[in-house]
């Protein structure tokens, strides 16, 4: 797993590659999120587009960045999950707690909206769309 970070306006951008497994990968990018934090980011996209594969390590980090994303009055948007990477947070029931978005773009123009806006613009799919039309707009998830 690689990590690049960088920034755009106010917003820090978390690239990931790299398949997500088990090792030292999590405790690292947990570290990462919460430097970030620390320093006063209030604002952080975790983009996901060269991400194959990802594992209960993973999920784990994930769990964990969102929630020291929320104790330091930050937001949060994951960006460009494949459909394995979806997959598997819909199987665990992880993808109610996010904010997803389709493209970093969408990510962005998702957090340069004030909060509850930001927030009430995400929405579960339909039933239809859930059974596997593609989502409109420019993010979708929850």
């Amino acid at each position: 797993m690689r990590i690049a970070v960088r920034f755009k306006d106010d917003v820090a951008i978390l690239s990931l590659s790299g398949r997500f497994l088990a090792g030292s990968d999590g405790p690292y990018l947990r570290q990462k999120v919460k430097d970030l934090m620390d320093a006063g980011t209030k604002k952080l996209v975790v983009h996901f587009a060269d991400v194959p594969y990802i594992d209960s390590t993973g999920l784990g980090f994930l769990a964990g960045a969102r929630v020291t994303v929320q104790n330091a009055g930050a937001r949060i948007v994951l960006s460009s999950l494949n459909r394995h990477v979806q997959k598997i947070l819909d199987d665990v029931n992880l993808t109610q707690f996010f904010t997803i978005a389709e493209t970093e773009a969408a990510a962005m123009a998702l957090l340069s909206q004030p909060h509850s806006t930001a927030i009430g613009a995400i929405q579960e799919p339909s039933k239809t769309e859930a059974k596997g039309k593609k989502r409109s707009g420019p993010a979708a998830g929850a």
